[in-house]
């Protein structure tokens, strides 16, 4: 079997959020250089922090949370589609130019966002990155795809009104997993392994995630 390769970030207190969710912190409570028997640290992250999976629940009050996602939509057969020129919300045509075979349920977009994922230290918040227009998020339902991926924090443009990508979405069941570092990965088939938090009614939950190529 060839080697999985780990698409997920790492959790770290300077690590980028989106503007306004709670910022990392990692505090040890209990620490074996003290004299404690065990190493314990307290965790402070927002459900959105890092790689992650939106559930209904994320914008569709009363809907299910990240408990309610199934994990056989998590884990199966993939494409990594590479857009490495795409620049701002992506619509059918940029979709189109994958060149998708029919029968593709996961789909994970690999773009210059994963770039990102490569500095160190602090990182400022970019004012543009590669995304899904309102028209991409059809083009995803139409063609039957259960999963998207995104190799940034949201799927969507930030500001935008309403979120109508994200309620497009999750509103037809597509289950979305934003923050994932799809640089290490290569572009074409895999099997696709995402494992989130299984938070009770939760909004989203952050994830390990992985692909094996094919």
């Amino acid at each position: 079997m060839k080697a999985l390769v780990d698409v997920s970030l790492r959790i770290t207190p300077d690590m980028l959020v989106w503007p306004g969710d709670p910022s990392v912190e990692i505090h040890p409570r209990v620490q074996i250089a003290q004299g404690d028997a065990a190493n314990v640290s307290e965790l402070r992250i927002g459900t959105h922090t890092g790689t992650h999976v939106d559930p209904p629940r994320h914008f569709l009050e009363g809907h299910h949370g990240i408990d309610g996602v199934s994990l056989d939509v998590l884990v199966g057969p993939a494409v990594i589609g590479h857009l490495p020129g795409a620049r701002g919300p992506l619509g059918p045509e940029d979709l189109d130019a994958l060149g998708l075979a029919d029968g593709v349920t996961r789909l994970l977009l690999k773009t210059s966002n994963s770039q990102l994922w490569r500095r160190t230290g602090p990182v400022a918040f970019p004012e543009t990155y590669a995304c899904l227009s309102l028209e991409g998020a059809r083009w995803v339902i139409e063609r039957g795809i259960e999963l998207i991926g995104v190799d940034f924090l949201s799927i969507e443009e930030r500001g935008t009104e309403g979120h109508p990508v994200h309620v497009e979405l999750l509103s037809k069941g597509v289950v979305i997993v934003e923050g994932l570092d799809l640089g290490p990965a290569e572009p074409g088939d895999c099997t696709f392994i995402c494992m989130p938090l299984r938070i009770q009614d939760g909004d989203g939950g952050p994830a390990r995630a992985g692909v094996i190529p094919s």
